[in-house]
């Protein structure tokens, strides 16, 4: 008998589907209208700039200021005087105004059409620092060198960095002096953090390194109890000691405390 031949399985291949993707409608004209719109208006726009930007006319220094010279102003602004009255950096010109020497703050703004006001605020020195620079008000070394040092100004002296440190604790120790009144003119720490201040009658204060507060106390009960009366012939006063002082007294002086160099206020 002839074979019946098993029938084969037929095995159909998986249906592709068709991704049907969102038809985009591109309207070419329209955006070339829109675009040469665009163009036009910032045709306009720097247009009206160029017409607007013109040339810088005049400046206006405004404030009250001693030390900054009209020729340091006049050198700091003249580099954008080219740059038209709309185009100048005026933040860059700004802080070209404010790196000159003494000038402590400056603002420019324009005015139209043609003008821009300069505001100056100068620095006001509040002491001389080292050799021959000055700081402010706010204990900051804005003057490194000077040939000119106001009289009346308190010498501070100290390691680079310690500036505000020194200028608080001088101007702190001379308001104390100055209810007492007498005066501080100087104050000055070296390298291993030592502390002297110096009076306007020449009395030099020794407080050395350590225990600064401590023996700033004692200073003053010291001078209420003890040296006010004969404060004119202390040469000075040396803190340096775990519970009392020295005193140096200037030549000739002869006084019931000069018999002893070393006092202890407490005994």
């Amino acid at each position: 008998m002839p074979r019946k031949r098993a029938n084969k399985r037929k095995t159909s291949a998986p249906a592709r589907r068709e991704l049907r993707l969102p038809t985009i409608n591109i309207n070419w004209r329209l955006i070339s209208n829109g675009g040469l719109l665009l163009g036009a208006v910032a045709g306009v726009y720097f247009g009206t700039l160029w017409l607007l930007d013109q040339q810088i006319n005049s400046v206006r220094i405004e404030g009250r200021f001693e030390r900054v010279s009209s020729l340091q102003v006049e050198a700091a602004i003249t580099p954008f005087m080219n740059q038209g009255f709309l185009g100048a950096d005026l933040s860059t010109l700004q802080r070209s105004i404010t790196d000159l020497p003494w000038v402590q703050q400056a603002s420019v703004r324009r005015s139209w059409p043609s003008t821009l006001i300069v505001s100056i605020s100068e620095e006001r020195a509040a002491a001389r620092w080292g050799k021959d620079g000055l700081l402010n008000v706010y204990g900051e070394l804005f003057v490194e060198h000077t040939t000119h040092i106001p009289a009346e100004l308190p010498h501070l002296k100290g390691p680079a960095g310690t500036e505000l440190e020194v200028a608080q604790r001088f101007f702190e120790l001379d308001d104390q002096m100055k209810q007492r009144g007498l005066m501080a003119v100087s104050l000055a720490v070296d390298a291993r953090g030592s502390w002297e201040l110096g009076l306007s009658n020449g009395i030099q204060i020794r407080f050395g390194a350590v225990a600064l507060e401590t023996r700033t106390e004692r200073f003053f009960e010291a001078l209420d109890q003890l040296l006010a009366p004969v404060a004119d012939k202390v040469d000075y006063i040396d803190m340096r000691y775990t519970n009392g002082f020295a005193i140096g007294w200037k030549p000739g002086v002869k006084t019931r405390l000069a018999e002893q160099r070393e006092i202890d206020p407490h005994a």
